[in-house]
Order: C-alpha cells, then structure tokens, then sequence
C-alpha cells in the first residue's frame, strides 16, 4: 500500500466513525462520548501503520504496542467518566453558543477532530516507514518517555478520580497530588506521549514531521478544545479557581506559587 493510499485509507475510516459517532449524539444529546472514540481510534492508527510499516521488527512492534495500549487505557477512562452521565460541560456550553446550527457544527468539529487526529500520528507514520535501524539508546529513550508518559496520565487521572469521589471536595479545585503542581498534568504526559515517537522517526526521511504530533497536541490544549474550554467551565462554577490559575503551572508540573 503506498502512502498516499495509507494516509486515505485512515482518514476514511476515521471520518466514517466519527460520524456515526455524530449520529449517535443527535439521539442521546451527549456529544461527550466523542473523546473515547478520539483516543481508541487515534490508538488503532498504530497497529495499522506498523501492520504496512518498512522499518525493522522492533520498530514495528513499537509502532503497533505503544498507541494501543495508551488508546486502550485512555479511551476506556473517559467512556466510565462519561457514559451515563450528564454532557460534558464544555459540549453543552458548544450547544448553548452555536443555537440553531449546532448539529452541523457538532458534525463539523467532530470531523476537525479527525483531520487534527491524522497530523498527529505524523509520527507514528514517519518512524513506521523508515527503511533503516534505529539506534539501540533511541529506542530506549523511546520506550522510557513512553512508559513515563502512560505512568503519569494514569496517575493523575486516578487523583482527580478519588478528589471527585469525596463528596466533601464537591464545588472545589483538586491540588491532590500532581494537579498541586500542574493544572492539567493529565495534559502534560498527553504531549509527552506524543514525543515518544520523535526519538524512533530520528534521521528518517521526513524527520521533522515526527516533531508536529507533541506541538499540535499542546497547541489544541493550549489554545483550543482542552485548556480554554475546561478553565472557562471551572472558573463559572468553582471560586477557588481563580487563585488556582494564580498560583499553579498551567500545564508543566512545577512547584507552585505561593497564595495570594
């Protein structure tokens, strides 16, 4: 199969779930669904570039281990936050703002999602198609930020999990662990995740294209659908948000500032 024909091929078949994903919205009215179908299928892409991969064996087994398991653990997360519960906040306020078209822009993000999921597996498609070894310290250091990378986003998931489940934290800002450091670590191993793939795509052809997947991914943080959204949720409905952005690392874990 040649690239071309890989890049279509995953984008087809992106796009076709994400719809039937749409689909399924329109009847629930909960679009929160959509981002465990976001990290299963941006997982799955994996698999698929290594099963059509040129580089060596380890490689391949990388290409096809590493974004399946981290698709696996992060999709099933947020299915058992969100299924059965009220719409995500930031979707219901997407509603609210967008009014009458909101069902065509609800398709229309959905499918942004898909194009933002093709640019970052740019690096697992680099590295999959390399025709030479990888260095064995390369592969290493791969393997490392990558264990590190599921480590932390599991661990600051399964804190802001038990922070929730006190009923005594209701209405207030977890500081429980790393989210007294960053707030958003979950965030921060997200791109870190996404780096684990540069050190595996180093002196292929298209090397820089391995560098996107980690800055596209803190770019929609940063700027778009993660940060943005979420901090304007929890700043209408918690008090104490505000000394939280005052006194806490937005994104890289760091010892926080002393309070106002």
């Amino acid at each position: 199969m040649t690239l071309t024909e890989l890049l279509i091929t995953a984008w087809l078949a992106l796009a076709v779930v994400f719809t039937f994903v749409w689909v399924d919205q329109r009847s629930t009215g909960n679009a929160g669904m959509v981002d465990a179908y976001w990290a299963w299928t941006l997982g799955l892409l994996g698999p698929w570039f290594a099963w059509h991969s040129t580089a060596e064996p380890v490689v391949r087994l990388m290409m096809a281990v590493m974004p399946l398991v981290w698709g696996l653990r992060l999709g099933t997360f947020l299915w058992a936050r969100n299924h059965g519960k009220p719409e995500d906040g930031r979707y219901a306020q997407l509603r609210l703002e967008w009014g009458a078209q909101a069902q065509y822009k609800m398709w229309r993000f959905f499918q942004i999602q898909v194009l933002f999921s093709m640019v970052i597996a740019l690096g697992l498609l680099v590295a999959s198609r390399r025709d030479t070894p990888v260095p064995q310290p390369l592969i290493l250091l791969s393997a490392l930020i990558w264990i590190v990378s599921i480590l932390g986003e599991a661990l600051a998931d399964a804190q802001l999990a038990a922070f929730k489940r006190d009923p005594v934290n209701k209405g207030r800002v977890c500081r429980s662990g790393l989210w007294g450091w960053s707030r958003h670590p979950n965030y921060f191993f997200e791109c870190l995740h996404w780096a684990a793939y540069v050190p595996l795509a180093w002196g292929a052809e298209g090397f820089w294209l391995a560098l996107l997947p980690p800055a596209v991914m803190a770019f929609l943080l940063l700027k778009l659908s993660g940060i943005p959204a979420t901090e304007a949720q929890a700043a209408r409905t918690r008090p104490e948000y505000a000394d939280y952005i005052r006194t806490v690392s937005p994104l890289i874990p760091w010892p926080p500032r002393r309070s106002a």
